[in-house]
């Protein structure tokens, strides 16, 4: 069985993608205007949570391979945290580092 790789259709950047799916422009509109707020909404949040570590390493003085053993994980993954690089994380991963350290999260 041969599997089908052909690209037939590249949305262009800033482009509605729910136009582009074929959803009628007010409904299109609308998913847009959710979906971003959703993306921004994730985005501060992991930047808050990421601040919270980046915040407890300073204050402990911690070298980034002294604070990936506390974390359990690699020393680059350390500076991906201290320099923000949000899209390389889940909330679920920071939330868990932060646990670690014994700093609760509370959603509000």
């Amino acid at each position: 069985m041969k599997i089908d790789t052909e690209i037939r259709h590249v949305t262009k950047p800033g482009v509605n993608i729910f136009l582009e799916l074929g959803f009628a422009p007010a409904e299109a509109e609308r998913l847009q205007t959710t979906s971003h707020k959703q993306i921004s909404d994730t985005q501060m949040l992991k930047q808050q949570l990421m601040k919270e570590l980046s915040t407890w390493i300073i204050e402990h003085h911690l070298k980034q391979a002294e604070a990936a053993k506390v974390l359990m994980i690699s020393r680059p993954r350390v500076s991906d945290v201290v320099n923000q690089k949000t899209t390389k994380f889940t909330i679920d991963t920071l939330v868990e580092m932060l646990s670690r350290i014994g700093k609760p999260v509370k959603l509000v």
